[in-house]
């Protein structure tokens, strides 16, 4: 594996490779480019419904590559205000772009603090994959 992964300085990061950045008074979520480069080849997502209710940590749908299927956990709790369309003509946007063209869907959280205190920042997940790598 490289070591040329990339980390968005402005995210915040679960444990399971979610993203979740705060852009005015929604959070854009997706998931890591740690995450994209161990399914490999994204052929297909499962995207959350619009107005839905989520809750921190639950799936709320899936990303299926050519070696296997994984859930997406939502990194905050809130309702699912927009999703990322685009991905289901264009799955493999999570490969080459994940924190921006990738994304995956935009939700308004419930209690921002809550949420971002059982996150992680960029340095701290950054050595969460280093200790993933050995």
């Amino acid at each position: 594996m490289t070591d040329e992964l990339k980390i968005d300085p402005g995210c915040y990061y679960t444990k399971e490779h979610e993203w979740a950045k705060p852009s005015g008074d929604v959070v854009i979520i997706g998931i890591s480019d740690y995450a994209q480069s161990q399914l490999h080849e994204i052929v297909y997502v499962e995207l959350p419904k619009k107005d839905t209710n989520v809750n921190q940590g639950e799936a709320i749908g899936a990303v299926e590559s050519v070696k296997a299927v994984s859930d997406f956990y939502s990194p905050v709790t809130g309702t699912v205000v927009e999703i990322n369309e685009a991905l289901l003509d264009s799955p493999e946007k999570i490969n080459s772009d994940p924190y921006d063209n990738g994304w995956i869907a935009k939700v308004k959280p419930s209690n921002w603090d809550t949420n971002v205190s059982k996150l992680m920042d960029a340095e701290k997940y950054k050595q969460h994959i280093a200790t993933l790598k050995h």
